[in-house]
């Protein structure tokens, strides 16, 4: 039996060329409606998940899904509104109730699509189109073998969160009434597992996950099974340590979370509102001399690649960090124009950022800490980006010697991510490649450390 998602393969770039082709008859109904801009999004999904736990299926859910909204601009007067049904009817009501809501907005001079001169030229594809033609069973199958192998790993694994899989393929339009139309393809399919260690009180979890564009990268099912497996088992018997100032290392999976803080701080959206701690900070130090960060848009199989951001701009490589100094923000269109700058094409996001490293492994990372806390997982939002503050729970490792010495849970970690950044004293080569914030682990000289005592 053919997978569900097999038509939609087949024919995807038809479907893109329908897509296409629709996204215009709704530009020019805008503009027949009197906009003197507008813009169209137009996306079909499909997917596979299951769900297993403890040897049993609990869901199998195949979806197709399709989204399409259309914004119009009035002057400076901004309207949109969106459906999933293709009837003409319908298509006609969701341009005339776009209309209808920009009649009512208020002028804002910000408003509008992005300038004609930015709009991208050179559309490329980035290697980002692998189906997977997982069949339900063959998928169950696969999620079954990977809880199995975790579960067969230690006989103190007896429960377990269950294990997943998950595969689904992305086809997308924008358009706009510059003349501007972008085509987009992209598959992702993913294996995860969660484990439980331990009885009662003593119970600890962890897990892994394996994510890819193409499921021929994805890491084996008894592979992700062990590591799950792992993870849980060195989290028994944690303690915690007596609450100082230590030396603190994230792993890589963790390690992303603080780019993430520097990316919500350096956005527009957050800087025209004043509300950021890194409000005019372009030009000023903020990390060490040495560290790096630049956006590569145009990887092949890049989580984030793109020819165009979300409003058609060409994206293009640069750096947001260099020689530890903020070299730019992260503007759409309408964050630049409230600020009195040009968009840095990333509406919508960023594309790939890239860490550099300038530290080895994982192994080297803790010899060269020596004593200190290992960081391999982050609890809550005490993340004030508005001053800086960062407060979080935290469970991982103590290190002394360059080694693990035991699990520890319970903690806080606290500081001011200003302060945090200076202190980075090393980034590893131990990049984490499930995500399109490419970092190894960071060590942060110093943090507060709240535990016992």
């Amino acid at each position: 039996m053919a997978p569900a998602t097999a038509p939609f393969h087949a024919d995807s770039e038809a479907r893109l060329d329908a897509l296409a082709v629709l996204s215009q008859r709704l530009l020019e109904a805008a503009r027949a409606a009197g906009a003197d801009q507008a813009e169209v999004s137009c996306s079909e999904d499909a997917g596979l998940n299951v769900n297993v736990r403890m040897g049993e299926v609990e869901t199998v859910e195949s979806t197709r899904d399709r989204g399409i909204a259309v914004t119009v601009y009035f002057g400076g007067r901004k309207g949109s509104a969106s459906t999933a049904d293709l009837r003409e009817e319908s298509l006609a009501a969701t341009v005339d109730q776009a209309c209808a809501i920009a009649r009512h907005t208020e002028h804002d001079p910000a408003a509008g699509l992005a300038d004609a001169g930015l709009m991208a030229t050179d559309l490329r594809e980035f290697d980002s189109w692998h189906p997977w033609a997982v069949e339900a069973d063959q998928a169950i199958d696969l999620a079954l073998a990977c809880e199995q192998a975790g579960r067969d790993f230690d006989p103190r694994l007896e429960n377990s969160d269950g294990a997943s899989i998950g595969s689904g393929s992305s086809l997308s339009v924008y358009a706009n009434s510059h003349g501007f139309v972008g085509r987009e393809r992209s598959t992702q399919h993913s294996l995860g597992c969660a484990l439980i260690a331990g009885r009662g009180a003593d119970m600890q979890r962890d897990g892994w996950y394996t994510i890819a564009l193409s499921a021929d990268e994805l890491e084996s099912a008894a592979t992700v099974g062990r590591k799950a497996a792992e993870r849980a088992v060195s989290r028994l018997s944690p303690r915690q340590v007596p609450t100082g100032e230590y030396p603190v290392l994230f792993s890589a999976e963790v390690a992303r979370s603080l780019i993430g803080h520097l990316l919500g701080a350096v956005s527009g959206g957050a800087l025209y509102r004043r509300a950021s701690f890194l409000v005019d900070s372009v030009g000023q130090a903020l990390f060490p001399e040495w560290f790096a960060i630049d956006e590569r848009p145009f990887l092949p199989r890049g989580f984030r690649s793109a020819s165009f951001d979300a409003e058609g701009v060409a994206t293009r490589d640069s750096s947001l960090v260099a020689r530890g100094v903020p070299q730019r923000y992260i503007l759409g269109s309408y964050s630049a124009r409230r600020l009195g700058l040009q968009t840095t094409a990333n509406a919508g996001g960023v594309h790939n950022l890239q860490v550099a490293a300038n530290a080895g492994d994982l192994d080297a990372m803790l010899a060269g800490m020596g004593r200190g806390l290992l960081v391999t997982e982050l609890m809550g939002q005490g993340v004030n980006t508005i001053t800086g503050d960062y407060s979080r729970g935290a469970a991982g490792f103590w290190i002394e010697d360059g080694k693990p010495q035991y699990a520890v849970d319970g903690i806080t970690i606290a500081g001011n991510l200003r302060a945090m950044y200076q202190a980075i004293e090393a980034v590893g080569s131990d990049v984490d490649p499930r995500s399109h914030v490419r970092t190894g682990s960071i060590l942060v000289g110093r943090m507060t450390v709240a535990g016992e005592g």
